[in-house]
């Protein structure tokens, strides 16, 4: 199964600074504001929801199709990419931008001062999937994560328009569209990803019910955190299934890109829903418990034991036919 998957590529520069920012704030002089931080901590992390979906998938041993748009910096993420089972080679790479860019500042008090920089994103728009197909030989299924918001748009209808099954997965953007964009971003969709939050938005937005929207799409997945995952099918009960237990939490960034990648990945291997839901919070607790979106590891074993002592052995049997970490 061919999984093309389309969105965001960029790279998170997060900065500790020691202090706090208030201290440094002085209220009479508010309407002329000009600061510098010496920060004690940089780490800079490889994300993007497009390219953390992909790792993840890579991860697990199912290779996917990486579609973006980028900057000439990105050379090295490319080999990073790669070397995790990531085809790189429809990623458009822009003459002019830089690949995108979060810049974070957190204080002692755990306040933020970020900037998104685009970049190159902005130019996801001028990519086609009819090249990207031609050059795999067909794809099974096209997922549109969050993007530049007409690049969602014109890879939404193009999949339409060649009957190509696709993932609506609109998540983050869904708060700057209006409604005819949103259902114009799901109607038709195979899958539709969102969290309970988003789930509600969604049907704010376009006018939809809960029914409507299960009459316009194949299958519902709402991420409810801590409690779990439901799946919803129109005419079916729901099926919720319970996430893993994670110990020690550090970090949230990502996680929902890494249920979405191990749900992907066990539907490429033909795995009933259910199942699917199951691998996908399996590799989220992993996410969890890493200190960025790309920066977990995965070993075949270990994985189908934290895996069947949550769902089963029967239902671990099942996925170890088609699980193949790279790791040990």
């Amino acid at each position: 199964m061919r999984i093309a998957v389309t969105g965001s590529i960029a790279t998170d520069h997060l900065m500790t600074f020691p202090g706090r920012f208030t201290d440094q704030l002085l209220p009479d002089q508010l309407d002329r504001v000009s600061l510098s931080f010496l920060v004690d901590e940089l780490e800079i992390r490889r994300g993007g929801i497009a390219a953390n979906i992909c790792f993840g998938m890579g991860s697990l041993g199912k290779e996917s199709i990486l579609v973006g748009s980028v900057g000439s910096d990105f050379a090295d993420y490319r080999s990073w990419l790669e070397r995790h089972s990531v085809d790189t080679a429809s990623v458009h790479v822009s003459d002019v931008h830089h690949t995108a860019r979060f810049l974070c500042t957190t204080d002692q008090d755990q306040n933020q001062i970020a900037t998104f920089y685009a970049g190159a994103m902005s130019e996801a728009r001028s990519i086609e999937l009819k090249p990207v197909a031609d050059r795999v030989g067909g794809l099974d299924l096209v997922v549109i994560s969050p993007n530049d918001p007409d690049a969602m748009l014109r890879h939404t209808d193009e999949c339409r328009t060649r009957g190509i099954p696709f993932v609506a997965d609109p998540s983050q953007q869904l708060a700057r569209m209006d409604g005819a964009d949103v259902r114009r971003l799901i109607d038709g969709a195979a899958y539709l990803f969102s969290n309970d939050y988003e789930k509600a938005l969604c049907e704010e937005k376009t006018g939809w019910s809960g029914a409507d929207v299960l009459s316009r799409v194949g299958v519902r997945v709402t991420t409810l955190g801590a409690k779990g995952v439901v799946i919803d099918r129109e005419g079916e009960e729901g099926v919720h299934v319970p996430c893993v237990p994670v110990e020690n939490v550090v970090d949230p960034t990502g996680v929902g890109d890494a249920f979405r990648a191990g749900f992907l990945s066990a539907t490429a291997w033909n795995l009933p829903l259910e199942r699917a839901a199951q691998v996908g919070c399996t590799i989220a607790a992993y996410g969890l418990e890493a200190a960025g979106p790309q920066e977990y590891g995965l070993a075949r074993q270990a994985f189908l034991d934290r895996f069947g002592a949550v769902y089963g052995a029967g239902a671990a049997a099942e996925v170890a036919e088609h699980i193949s970490c790279p790791n040990p």
